[in-house]
């Protein structure tokens, strides 16, 4: 009986094996291929394929990706779709702190795969909190460690830490992959896998680093679609997001590279008047158009708005974001709002 369920492991484990190494050469050959067709293509060939736990993921997935998510989502999905209810609160704060810090919001999902949001988890190696700090960094950032005063375990100073060690290692390593796998092992360990390897392509350089680290970049893609049902720029190589925004519609492709690393997302609901919100934040018109297409449509119609605006006046609006909605609301009913956006 043992060896007949070696012998099924051997073969399951063979088949997911061939499935990716189907992928990645249907992928090196598509490469060939003139590039939007070969983006359009390899999005397809994921499309048909990513179909893990009822949950279809349509954007792309890298093939060395696949069965490491397939694998955990079967494992975690139950427990993780519990979260989204349970921690709501702790989501709803990083979604408020992260962009402060000019960090993509989806970085998140690298506190569950770090502590699974418990606040008094501390690992073999002295890391504390929901973001698993260990206390050199804390001290650099002015916590306070140590007994029932770690500020570690506090979640909105441990967050607002954590969000400057993620903005520091994306402005030295340029790619959100590298930058979970930093955050981890170290960007020493990163830069040297780099040095070695020639390769700035997590996937490249992946067996350079410890088993850990790289199956902790690949719990952070898994647990990313699985939150948000899709991948999205944090998922990818620098040189994968790079062709995505490549596909994006036309007022995204419009954005130059400095704008792009230059601004940062808000997400907003409620009758937001665009010309007060651009007054409030002292924002040049031609720029609030260019970035935020369709806001006053989109808010009129109840739904939510991604606002783009640069990442310096994301404090500001923060802290003024009620005032300039009250403001926007009594604009409507006295009859005097005006807007500008398209």
């Amino acid at each position: 009986m043992y060896v007949l369920f070696d012998h099924i492991a051997f073969y399951r484990q063979s088949f997911v094996w061939f499935v990716a190494l189907q992928l990645a050469v249907l992928s090196a050959i598509a490469q060939k291929t003139d590039s939007s067709s070969a983006n359009s293509g390899f999005k397809n060939l994921i499309a048909e394929r990513n179909i893990i736990s009822g949950r279809k993921f349509n954007t792309v997935l890298n093939p060395q990706a696949l069965a490491f998510t397939q694998d955990y989502v079967r494992k975690q999905g139950k427990e993780l779709d519990r979260m989204k209810v349970w921690g709501k609160p702790y989501f709803d704060l990083y979604d408020e702190i992260l962009p402060q810090y000019g960090v993509p919001k989806e970085l998140k999902y690298l506190s569950v795969i770090e502590s699974h949001l418990q606040s008094n988890l501390v690992s073999w190696a002295g890391a504390v909190g929901p973001w698993q700090l260990m206390d050199y960094e804390a001290h650099r950032f002015g916590l306070r460690t140590g007994g029932y005063a770690d500020d570690r375990m506090d979640y909105s100073k441990s967050t607002r830490v954590a969000a400057q060690l993620l903005k520091e290692l994306y402005a030295d390593l340029g790619d959100w992959l590298l930058v979970v796998a930093a955050y981890n092992g170290g960007a020493g360990r990163v830069h040297q896998a780099i040095s070695i390897s020639g390769s700035r392509d997590f996937w490249k350089l992946q067996y350079l680093l410890r088993e850990e680290t790289r199956n902790h970049v690949k719990k952070y893609i898994a647990t990313h679609y699985l939150f948000e049902g899709g991948g999205g720029i944090t998922t990818m190589t620098a040189a994968e997001a790079k062709q995505f925004l490549a596909s994006k519609p036309e007022e995204i492709k419009s954005l130059s590279a400095v704008e792009l690393d230059s601004t940062g997302i808000v997400e907003i609901s409620g009758r937001y008047n665009s010309m007060i919100v651009c007054n409030g934040l002292v924002m040049s018109i031609a720029d609030f158009n260019r970035w935020n297409p369709g806001f006053d449509k989109d808010l009129a119609e109840g739904k939510k708005y991604s606002l783009r605006i640069a990442k310096e006046k994301i404090p500001v609006f923060t802290a003024r974001k009620n005032e300039l909605l009250m403001q926007s609301i009594n604009a409507l009913l006295d009859g005097t709002a005006r807007t500008n956006t398209r």
